[in-house]
């Protein structure tokens, strides 16, 4: 991973990590969390410039979430029939992604983004249920500021390192953004249960 990477920067150059982001952010396959760990690496080396590759990744990310936004709003549910087997979702794991929005938009997309497969339907989904644009930038504004500034930290610190690092924690952070997810859906469900439950009784 670290050759084709090397190679990937080499070749195209930050137009890479800012293209490589926007694919990234529409739900396409491309790993672009480790790309940054590596840029992170070469930050340290003194051979990138922080303040470039973080603004390029940050604003990267979210033109293609914009887009994977308008998409979601404009086409509905027809993205799961036309362009499921691209994205990697069906229609099971989009009616979940919804019933997880319909609970909190901002734990959605903030947190939900770390989770695979809920990552790719989140932009789609969002746009989808009527959101507004200004509020799923911000929540996405917020969610791409903590992964950009999390991945290059680790290139940074970890040095060589790195890979060993990112390959544990691409185990490790999508389990426990999920158990957080599921742990915040199911408190809001008993709580909506335990209101529902004492307005009955009154």
């Amino acid at each position: 991973m670290q050759a084709f990477l090397a190679n990937y920067i080499d070749t195209l150059g930050m137009g890479g990590l800012f293209g490589g982001l926007i694919i990234e952010a529409l739900g396409f396959p491309f790993p672009g969390g480790v790309m940054i760990m590596f840029l992170g690496f070469l930050i340290n080396q003194g051979r990138l410039n922080f303040y470039t590759v973080f603004l390029l990744a940050v604003v990267g990310f979210n033109i293609g979430a914009a887009a994977a936004f308008f998409a979601g709003r404009y086409m509905g549910d027809s993205v799961v029939h036309r362009y499921g087997k691209y994205l990697r979702i069906n229609t099971a794991k989009w009616e979940k992604a919804r019933s997880w929005i319909k609970q909190s938009a901002a734990m959605f997309i903030i947190i939900g983004r770390f989770v695979p497969m809920v990552s790719n339907l989140t932009p789609y989904m969002a746009g989808a249920s009527g959101l507004k644009l200004s509020r799923f930038l911000l929540y996405n504004v917020i969610f791409t500021v903590i992964w950009v500034s999390f991945n290059i930290s680790i290139g940074m610190l970890f040095g060589q390192q790195w890979p060993v690092i990112a390959g544990y924690l691409e185990d490790q952070v999508p389990l426990g953004a999920l158990v957080l997810l599921l742990v915040y859906v199911a408190i809001k469900v008993l709580i909506k249960r335990f209101h529902t439950q004492r307005s009955e009784k009154i």
